[in-house]
């Protein structure tokens, strides 16, 4: 039996390298972000999130930016629980090549196999693992990437698919034994135990969902396809194709974070904090549409916005942490980034 390639799963699953994650993960994030009052230029503006790429499933977004869009549009709703409450709703068919990878698995157990090991191919800069932990398989979660402090939402959203995975089969009564979240517990904890409805807990080294065997031992899934299970894995590894870069941006990123208040780094000395030769990392970064002093101007805004939103230190301070020698220099290059000064973008916050 043949199969056309315009199947959902498979629409523009060019081999396209990426290192970020893919924007099948915000599918529907812009009509949730209405839904909740939200207005979807200031959100996605502030990220630095084009929302035109979100129509693209295999389109890369950074993972900073992704983070923050979910923190920001947290924010300009006024929805405490946006993270949790996106998650809840988000079906597996709406994360593409990543949710059909498990919907065209033989048997629940395998699609959470399959989920997992392509997890690293769709998200870059994380861990992610399927634990057998005796009585429960424990799915843990952890984004690794060096810039990204704020990561509540994403948590509770992640946590959300991997449990509606399983309910895609066991339908929603269905609940974990237990979910663990690494950031504290954002008010009594009720809202998280009506969503999972099991007992949550915070503060833990991981994300995880622990998943009893027994609730899913010998369940098919009703999707099975061995065919498009085959295509949809091949497409998968067409996308980390690059799997020797998988982390470099992270790296870069997290050498010139550290070496942003001793002033402007130089490409010579990231390249020699990654291991690279300055020529080998400049060509690195070109494969992937980038440069270096693209990344350094991508770095410095995302965290320009983040210290100014905490209020934790002056423009002047700030114009220093971020290698400018002068606050003027800062200034320009934020009003560039932005239309308003760095004081006015504050107090519109």
């Amino acid at each position: 039996m043949t199969r056309s390639p315009a199947h959902p799963a498979l629409q523009s699953a060019a081999p396209r390298q990426h290192q970020g994650v893919l924007s099948a993960a915000a599918s529907g994030l812009d009509a949730f972000i209405t839904d909740h009052g939200g207005d979807l230029d200031r959100v996605f503006g502030r990220a630095g999130i084009d929302p035109e790429q979100l129509a693209h499933p295999t389109l890369s977004l950074a993972l900073p930016n992704y983070c923050e869009v979910l923190e920001e549009a947290a924010r300009q709703t006024g929805c405490e629980h946006f993270g949790l409450r996106y998650g809840e709703q988000f079906k597996p068919q709406a994360l593409g090549l990543l949710g059909y990878v498990g919907l065209c698995s033989p048997t629940l157990e395998a699609a959470l196999v399959n989920f997992a090991e392509a997890f690293p191919f769709h998200q870059h800069s994380t861990l992610i693992q399927l634990v057998d932990a005796g009585e429960c398989y424990r799915f843990d979660y952890q984004i690794r990437h060096a810039s990204i402090r704020e990561r509540r939402h994403d948590a509770e959203l992640t946590m959300g698919m991997a449990m509606n995975l399983v309910r895609h089969v066991l339908g929603d009564g269905w609940h974990p034994r237990e979910v663990l979240f690494e950031h504290s517990r954002p008010d009594d904890g009720e809202q998280h135990r009506q969503v999972f409805g099991a007992q949550v807990r915070f503060d833990q080294p991981c994300n995880g969902l622990l998943i009893p065997k027994a609730d899913i031992a010998d369940h098919r899934m009703p999707g099975s396809d061995p065919v498009l299970l085959m295509l949809v894995k091949d497409a998968i590894r067409q996308l980390g194709a690059s799997a020797g870069d998988d982390g470099l941006f992270a790296r870069v990123e997290a050498a010139i974070v550290g070496q942003l208040p001793a002033g402007e780094p130089t490409l010579e000395a990231v390249a020699l904090a990654v291991d690279l030769g300055p020529a080998t990392l400049q060509r690195r970064l070109r494969e992937h549409g980038c440069c270096f002093s693209q990344l350094i101007e991508q770095v410095r805004q995302r965290l320009a916005q983040r210290y100014l939103r905490e209020g934790v230190t002056s423009v002047t301070q700030l114009a220093g942490l971020l290698g400018y020698s002068e606050t003027s220099a800062f200034s320009r290059a934020f009003r560039r980034w932005h239309g308003v000064s760095p004081r006015q973008w504050r107090s519109l916050g």
